[in-house]
């Protein structure tokens, strides 16, 4: 990673992890959060997709060296997958990483918020990927210019499509088999809880459409400041 841009202005560092299973790939993420100002504004500094395969021992010792450099030492919170594997892992980050509070992320395809004791979200699907989609639309959220897996992050948003259940709930699907989605959410983690605001729905722009297309345009484009080069 390289030095962070703006260190004038105070800020704090949210790193998602989205931990992938055996057909899937594991995915970190660094959105820097400027909270002075209100609203907060975010830049995504890093992004980065794990090996399939990778051993989450390993995954976690990654985790753990990112986060005793600067500028994110001791600046950082974690926010981590909890759905499916990932319980025995986020065990393991809260044994091996003491110095940061560590946020678990419980995904669900219903449509209310639940917050459980020990810093544990239940939060739907729709709500992580609309936080982020909603940045990004209201310009608070820009991306570094030289970051390598932008694009496959921008191909991953327009990939998604919400289904309505017989139920009234929401189940995310790609519009091709087969698509992945783990830097999406990786980096909606951060900026739903960054955000923070669980009450009420944000919609969803269908993959395709000419608002949506344009508010991706940007990505590793001209659309961000040219001093703005990230790690």
């Amino acid at each position: 990673m390289q030095p962070a841009t703006d260190n004038a202005t105070p800020s704090d560092f949210l790193i998602g992890l989205d931990l992938g299973q055996s057909a899937d790939y594991s995915a970190l993420t660094v959105l820097q959060r400027f909270h002075a100002e209100q609203p907060s504004r975010y830049h995504l500094r890093h992004l980065e997709r794990f090996r399939l395969g990778t051993p989450y021992p390993d995954q976690v010792e990654r985790v753990k060296a990112l986060i005793s450099r600067e500028p994110l030492q001791g600046k950082s919170h974690l926010i981590v997958d909890q759905t499916g594997v990932g319980k025995p892992v986020v065990d393991m980050l809260k044994r091996e990483i003491q110095r940061i509070p560590i946020i678990s992320i419980l995904i669900h395809g219903g449509d209310a918020v639940g917050e459980e004791e020990g810093r544990q979200f239940r939060v739907p699907k729709r709500d992580l990927v609309g936080a982020l989609q909603l940045l990004l639309q209201s310009k608070r959220l820009q991306v570094a210019e030289g970051l390598q897996d932008a694009s496959l992050l921008v191909q991953e948003l327009l990939n998604f499509k919400v289904k309505i259940n017989a139920g009234g709930h929401d189940t995310f699907e790609a519009w091709r088999e087969g698509a992945h989605d783990d830097l999406v959410l990786s980096a909606a983690m951060s900026c739903w809880y960054g955000e923070h605001k669980p009450h009420g729905k944000i919609e969803f722009l269908s993959s395709g459409t000419r608002e949506s297309t344009r508010m991706f345009a940007g990505f590793g484009g001209g659309t961000f400041p040219r001093d703005f080069k990230g790690y």
